[in-house]
């Protein structure tokens, strides 16, 4: 059966986490199919002061004069919608991912990327990049993240401009390792694994995403359509304790196909599923947004505007992302 890439699917749920991503409530499951884009992994450069968020003892070196901001760079962070909010707890994978209503002009961007200043305690090196969402413009989303995942306990702040700030912690570490050829999952918490769970993914031509997904959402019972994605009259139906992993309909949820083929086949549409004798819900009581859930394996790798993708995206090229 192919594989379908369609660029937006009818949102059937609400997302159950203020502030993340607009279009990541999309609502079935589905199989990869996108690759990166070539050009970009070509673009590099070293990372700059202004895309460092400092450690708070380092001596900061001499900064240029930067110029006034434009006014056009002012409303345009105005209008702007952010990920995070203040007081929210997250995994260590989280971006900082601002979106705008209108796409930037490329000429403007170093403008507006001038105007979002991060600081971390303990201090990190990150940077900043534009990255084409998959329901959005090319110059609609900008994102920070780290050149590695965020250490428990990190407190970090956003500036955007003088007017709009963010604070949130980085909580605890839960990395989860999907193996689509062994059907297992590892769930490795603050550094120790602590299980291995059978799953079953996505079956041949509808294959799950390959490499690194952070949780943006997490639903108790979200309705599956399988028309939204493209894949006919497959099912319908309220699937439980599901985890959102990518925009264009990927999750990890409930299957009670998994009781059966849990461990030793992969037959899904593309999520991961996990039996419904309690280890869906027990996953899904441990997971909260910032969550890494990596998945090896399998064929194509899901791309950094699908969903947080970012870590995808190698650090070299990363950087040569940001607009500075």
């Amino acid at each position: 059966m192919p594989r379908h890439t369609r660029a937006r699917h009818r949102a059937t749920t609400a997302l159950a986490a203020a502030g993340l991503i607009g279009g990541l409530s999309l609502t079935a499951c589905q199989g990869a199919g996108v690759t990166p884009n070539a050009a970009a992994a070509e673009r590099s450069r070293p990372a700059t002061t202004s895309a460092t968020a400092a450690a708070p003892t380092a001596t900061k070196p001499t900064q240029p004069t930067q110029p006034a901001p434009s006014r056009a760079a002012l409303d345009r962070l105005a209008t702007a919608s952010f990920n995070i909010s203040d007081g929210l707890e997250v995994g260590v994978g989280m971006p900082i991912s601002v979106t705008f209503k209108h796409p930037i002009p490329a000429a403007e961007r170093a403008d507006v990327e001038r105007l979002l200043k991060v600081t971390a305690d303990p201090g990190v090196t990150g940077g900043w990049a534009w990255i084409k969402d998959r329901n959005l413009n090319d110059g609609q989303r900008v994102d920070f993240r780290p050149k590695a995942y965020w250490k428990p306990g990190t407190k970090v702040s956003l500036q955007a401009g003088p007017g709009i700030s963010r604070t949130f912690t980085v909580a605890r570490s839960l990395v989860a390792t999907v193996d689509v050829r062994t059907h297992r999952m590892t769930v490795v918490k603050d550094g120790a694994a602590n299980q291995t769970i059978p799953i079953t993914a996505g079956a041949p031509g509808m294959d799950t995403w390959n490499g690194t997904m952070v949780v943006s959402d997490k639903e108790r019972s979200v309705m599956m359509d399988s028309r939204t994605v493209g894949y006919g009259d497959s099912y319908l139906g309220r699937y439980n304790y599901a985890v959102h992993l990518t925009t264009s309909g990927t999750y990890l949820h409930e299957n009670p196909k998994a009781n059966t083929y849990g461990g030793h086949r992969n037959v899904t549409h593309g999520c991961i599923g996990l039996a419904n004798d309690g280890t869906a819900r027990r996953f899904f009581e441990q997971v909260i947004p910032g969550d890494v859930v990596r998945v090896t394996g399998s064929k194509d790798e899901v791309v950094a505007g699908n969903g947080y993708g970012d870590w995808n995206v190698p650090w070299s090229t990363w950087l040569g992302l940001s607009a500075l």
